[in-house]
Order: structure tokens, then sequence, then C-alpha cells
């Protein structure tokens, strides 16, 4: 199984639970890269909807995924403060220099002061019964919102006060080593 390598450059892809593509970042460096997590780095890099519009990404973000949780985390650095976008989701696969995942619409939504949202439950109920989701990922899906919200809670992995910091440097470190080559 071939592993993101730090420091190097790959793609994100979202796709829904029919296989359709739902959502591409360009371009994220790659902090940290195992077998179960890969943590990387981005900041004002152009994201393609699955209709082709285009956007790009307004802050640096540092974004958490794990192949054992149904979720990933988007940490983004704000003047306020660190914003969390939470997205449920199947673990990660790692594959043609993309970290790949299947969006399931639940999100949760965290504030700087640790206050937080569950988002898009109606969208989730519509994609649902339109692509046919099992009951198992029902029930997958709600064990995980429940454990983010303890990780929440907790102060527990991407919420732990540290975390920002100490990958967000890494991130800086990264792109200025870049700039150097």
């Amino acid at each position: 199984m071939t592993l993101p390598v730090e420091g190097q450059s790959i793609q994100i892809h979202s796709y829904k639970h029919d296989g359709l593509i739902h959502r591409v970042w360009q371009e994220t460096t790659v902090l940290k890269g195992t077998r179960n997590i890969v943590i990387g780095g981005n900041d004002r890099t152009i994201v393609t909807e699955s209709d082709g519009r285009t956007w790009l990404t307004r802050e640096p973000a540092i974004c958490y995924f794990h192949a054992e949780h149904w979720f990933n985390i988007i940490c983004m650095l704000r003047d306020d403060g660190v914003y969390y976008y939470c997205n449920l989701s199947s673990p990660f696969v790692y594959e043609d220099k993309a970290v790949k995942y299947i969006d399931y619409d639940l999100d949760i939504k965290v504030y700087p002061d640790m206050s937080y949202t569950l988002l898009d439950e109606d969208e989730y109920e519509e994609h649902r019964k339109l692509m046919g989701y099992p009951p198992v990922i029902d029930r997958i899906l709600q064990r995980n919102v429940d454990k983010l919200i303890r990780w929440i809670k907790q102060r527990r992995g991407p919420f732990a006060p540290d975390f920002i910091d100490v990958w967000h440097s890494r991130y800086q470190f990264q792109k200025r080593y870049r700039l150097k080559e």
C-alpha cells in the first residue's frame, strides 16, 4: 500500500454514496502520512464542485483524516480563532496521490469557544432516501456523531489545545521549505 509522504502535495476527493465525485481540493501538503492518519495543510487552494464550479479557500486549514473513524475534520484558522468543520464520512483511503472518502451529508460546525451545531440533517434524510443508504450506515453515523461530540467536549484529537499550533507550525515550515527548492 502506498502512503502519502510528508511534504508531498496531494488532492482531496470527496464522493457521494452513489460513487459520483462531490468535491476536489486541488492541493494539500502532507504533514503526516501513515496507514491510519493523514494530516494535511492548505491555504488558498482551488476547490472544484461536481458541477464544475470552482472557488478558492479563504484561510489556512489543517485537515485530519483517519482510516478507522467515520468523519474527517477541517480546522480553519481565521482571525477570530479556529473554526472546525467536521464531515461525517467514510474512513479515508489513499490512492493515486489523493485522500478519498464518501461524504454522508451530516456535518458538525465547531466554533472557537467549542460550542457546536449539527448541520444538514435534512440533506442527509434526502440523500439517504435518494441513494438508498443502508440502515447500518445510519447506526455507524449516529455513533460517530456521538464520538465527535465527546471529542469536542473532551478537547481530544484535533480539538486538543496544542493540535493547531503544532500542525500549523509544521505547515508553515513545509511552505517555506518548498519555496526554497
